[in-house]
């Protein structure tokens, strides 16, 4: 049902925008949210009706905001098996397996993240929405690996905020194809939707893609282990763009291993063929998805400020890729 909450403008708070005050004063809202409850009409002051974001506040002012009762979701809860890392009234901690998609879109009702959260019959963030229950930031259907999950609108404000300002530390584990000529790089290459592609990215390398709207992208990388034909990385986001990782290793030369949409499935596929092992062929078919794995993520939690981090292991398909590629030659396992 919905919800009223009574404000009056002190002194420290005259001058400013009512939408900046609704963020600063009620915690689950962020400035958009206040700005959609304006503009509808659910927003008095001193008895009158204010739909103008940038409306001036005075002190001694009376606000009165009715919060609307959150939309329902339309999705029905799914008993898929998730292994929770972690968990507490405001968040939590989970490995995505590869091949699950994180919410809803282009046509997926099911099988998603958010069906998941919601068959364990937890409290979920509705900040992004009825279709996104919970979810802060998202992983690729292809990628594995570890996610924080917001039960709670203020968590929810608070991790977005410090995923905005970079303040949560993201490692990943790749398996690519080619051999680095580094040891440890900064990628810096914006990105732009392919111009000829809607579903993929690409670097944004010439003047005439820059006028599409680029956005910056930052990619740090470490080589952890060199194969013939094949390199085991350490991957760290600094931006957090949709596919950056998987575009920023293609625009080096070095595909993710089982990803079909940057030419990481084929020629693995070939090169395996190439060097007549039949394992390593059945190590790549048998993936799941590509072999990009986010086993480490380090965040600052949202009420009691206290650094959490937390690291997964290698999912068993991505193990055995690995496992093949030592067999080549005599490596220390030491993932």
């Amino acid at each position: 049902m919905a919800r009223k909450i009574d404000l009056k403008v002190t002194c420290e708070f005259a001058m400013m925008r009512i939408d900046n005050y609704l963020a600063g004063q009620i915690p689950e809202l962020s400035r958009s949210k206040c700005q959609q409850i304006l503009r509808k009409g659910f927003v008095m002051v001193n008895q009158t009706r204010v739909i103008k974001p940038s409306h001036i506040l005075r002190e001694g002012d009376f606000v009165e905001v009715t919060l609307p009762e959150p939309e329902p979701t339309t999705l029905q809860p799914e008993p898929i098996p998730l292994q929770v890392l972690y968990e507490d009234d405001d968040l939590l901690v989970v490995n995505k397996p590869r091949g699950m998609v994180v919410h809803t879109g282009a046509g997926v009702r099911s099988g998603t993240l958010v069906n998941a959260l919601l068959a364990m019959g937890v409290s979920l963030s509705d900040i992004a929405g009825p279709e996104r229950l919970g979810i802060v930031h998202r992983l690729d259907k292809g990628t594995s690996g570890i996610m924080v999950v917001a039960k709670t609108n203020f968590a929810h404000l608070r991790l977005a905020r410090h995923f905005a300002e970079r303040k949560v530390d993201k490692r990943y584990l790749a398996v690519v194809l080619g051999e680095p000529d580094f040891e440890h790089k900064v990628i810096v290459a914006p990105l732009v939707k392919h111009p000829e592609d809607p579903e993929k990215f690409t670097v944004a390398i010439n003047s005439n893609l820059r006028t599409l709207q680029a956005t910056d992208a930052v990619t740090e990388v470490w080589v952890r282990k060199r194969f013939k034909n094949f390199a085991f990385l350490e991957v760290k986001p600094i931006t957090g763009r949709t596919h950056q990782i998987r575009v920023h290793l293609q625009h080096l030369g070095l595909p993710v291993v089982g990803d079909k949409t940057y030419g990481g499935f084929e020629k693995a596929i070939k090169i395996a063929r190439k060097l007549k092992s039949s394992n390593l062929l059945q190590a790549i078919q048998s993936l799941k998805g590509h072999a990009l794995h986010a086993w480490k993520l380090t965040f600052i939690h949202p009420r009691t400020e206290v650094p959490l981090t937390f690291e997964t292991h290698l999912p068993d398909d991505m193990k055995n890729l690995l496992q093949m590629l030592y067999a080549q030659k005599v490596f220390e396992q030491d993932w």
